[in-house]
């Protein structure tokens, strides 16, 4: 219904921003990492998301397209609502979670506020799974899949990969962004950085 909000940020509080477009006041639910790129009175843009239940409409909204694409992904997860979702992004850069569900680091998410071990590993379980039915690489790049059974190879170049999908980028995108940069000497995180800089570029 709304692909994304843009006009002047009118109001701020915890976990919601207003988004005034011609007159229009939009109340977005959102997370701290999106609010700290926001400030009351500027141009402010935000990528949405519709949640429609028997009982309420509510609009979500996010700085990045990444950040939205990572709200989905988790939302898509048995036992983990919009709330839970909002929790665990504001908990951490949309990247560093991304790499936290491939390298299944727990820590990285019970330490959002509400989130236990169980679904922390159910997020990073389901997570994982999805992108071994389709959208997991091997390390010469080539998309596998399919089986339900492929383990994800942990080496810089796959595990790049994965998070970078759990972002919502198509394998191709990632091919091409991940191409020149210098997989050995760099870690596994500035890999990320580096080939989400090159998306936004292009």
């Amino acid at each position: 219904m709304f692909y994304y909000l843009s006009g002047t940020v009118a109001h701020i509080e915890p976990y919601l921003v207003v988004i005034d477009c011609g007159g229009v006041g939009y109340a977005c639910r959102t997370t701290s990492y999106t609010l700290s790129s926001l400030k009351k009175g500027d141009k402010g843009k935000v990528f949405t998301h519709l949640n429609v239940r028997e009982d309420a409409m509510e609009l979500y909204g996010f700085a990045t397209q990444e950040e939205l694409n990572l709200f989905q992904q988790l939302i898509s997860v048995s036992g983990v609502g919009p709330k839970a979702a909002l929790s665990i992004l504001s908990s951490n850069t949309p990247a560093n979670l991304a790499l936290s569900i491939i390298t299944g680091d727990e820590k990285a998410l019970t330490c959002a506020q509400g989130i236990g071990k169980k679904i922390a590993q159910r997020v990073i379980l389901e997570l994982k799974d999805k992108l071994a039915k389709g959208q997991a690489v091997n390390g010469a790049g080539e998309t596998y899949g399919g089986t339900g059974v492929t383990v994800i190879p942990e080496n810089k170049l796959s595990e790049a990969s994965a998070a970078l999908a759990v972002l919502g980028y198509t394998q191709g995108e990632i091919n091409l962004a991940l191409k020149g940069i210098d997989l050995d000497s760099l870690t596994l995180e500035q890999i990320i950085k580096q080939a989400l800089k090159k998306m936004m570029k292009g």
